[in-house]
């Protein structure tokens, strides 16, 4: 059985981008892998955020997660921040990893590079998604292409200290995404659907009611002229609705084009659509919000899972690197 990582910030709502892109794979990996899910709530902290918001998002991130479908009894579900072996393995990443090579993250070159007023740890966060990934010996890390260069960044530092301090990490590898699904803003059809960028319209949130959905869509922008085929170079607006449609049903975005003669007609099919498949994942949250207990229990319980895995490879870590190891080892 592989082990299985990945993670999402707490920060922002969750809409279906989030849903159709990640957390319906993630629900898959349970049934087949070991897999950890977690909330990056250190993460949030590289760009401006309101403190006094932030554990509730986090909390508010854990209901979602589990409203998508994720089973704290198939995987490991907790918050970046309830297992303290992040931050001190960072600190080895980051004496591992090298200077020019995080100003080439482009995260970081996009976000701040030309502001000297930048949080130090955006230009550091490389190395803690690194250490993220590298405390759970994960094999496999679900990743988009926007996060494909951070991967080979974590997995040139575990070559890089298992060459100097002897064989201490698993090396991972990407994992090519279940289902292939991408979803852009139903405002500005040639960006993805994000969390980051304000467009009230243009993004359906994952537990939108139908109405909101339906208004959504409704709005979307489409293209000019009237036929309906699936085209992104010059009919974004409709490829994209195509693109939802299928990711709802399980058609292909070019033949599922062939049904409709007009753009009216296929804004309330996708409607429909997205609505019906968005159903159980309301339904749970409604149960979700009416026991907020068992989402405490569940961020616990996954805590002290994700421990027991991360402790001993700290452990092993600042051994190898060198450091005096206090009564206990350093995972105690």
């Amino acid at each position: 059985m592989a082990r299985v990582l990945s993670g999402v910030q707490s920060t922002g709502v969750l809409h279906l981008g989030n849903y159709l892109g990640a957390f319906r794979n993630w629900v898959s990996y349970q049934e087949h892998d070991d897999a950890y899910f977690f909330i990056a709530d250190l993460h949030a902290m590289t760009a401006e955020y309101e403190a006094s918001s932030l554990a509730r998002s986090t909390f508010d991130v854990a209901l979602d997660l589990l409203a998508a479908g994720l089973d704290p009894s198939r995987c490991t579900i907790f918050v970046q921040s309830h297992v303290p072996e992040h931050s001190r393995l960072a600190w080895l990443v980051e004496c591992t990893v090298s200077y020019g090579e995080l100003t080439r993250m482009t995260q970081f070159k996009d976000k701040g590079a030309e502001n000297e007023g930048v949080r130090a740890g955006l230009f550091t966060y490389p190395a803690l998604m690194a250490a993220d990934i590298l405390l759970y010996d994960a094999d496999r890390v679900p990743v988009g292409d926007d996060q494909r260069q951070h991967l080979e960044l974590t997995r040139d530092a575990a070559n890089r200290f298992n060459h100097r301090y002897g064989e201490v990490f698993v090396v991972p590898e990407a994992a090519v995404p279940l289902f292939a699904a991408r979803v852009m803003d139903l405002q500005v059809p040639t960006r993805k659907m994000s969390k980051s960028v304000s467009s009230p319209l243009g993004t359906v949130q994952m537990l939108d009611p139908p109405e909101e959905i339906e208004r959504k869509v409704r709005k979307a922008v489409t293209d000019t002229g009237t036929e309906v085929r699936y085209d992104p170079a010059t009919k974004p607006g409709v490829s994209n609705l195509l693109e939802l449609l299928a990711a709802a049903t399980g058609g292909d975005p070019g033949a599922l084009a062939d049904g409709f003669g007009d753009y009216g007609s296929l804004k309330k099919a996708v409607a429909e659509a997205l609505v019906e498949m968005l159903a159980p994942v309301r339904g749970r949250a409604e149960e979700l919000r009416r026991d907020p207990g068992h989402i405490t229990r569940v961020l616990e319980e996954g805590a002290e899972k994700a421990r027991a895995v991360a402790g001993p490879t700290l452990d092993r870590a600042m051994r190898a690197a060198g450091l005096l190891a206090p009564p206990g080892g350093f995972a105690g």
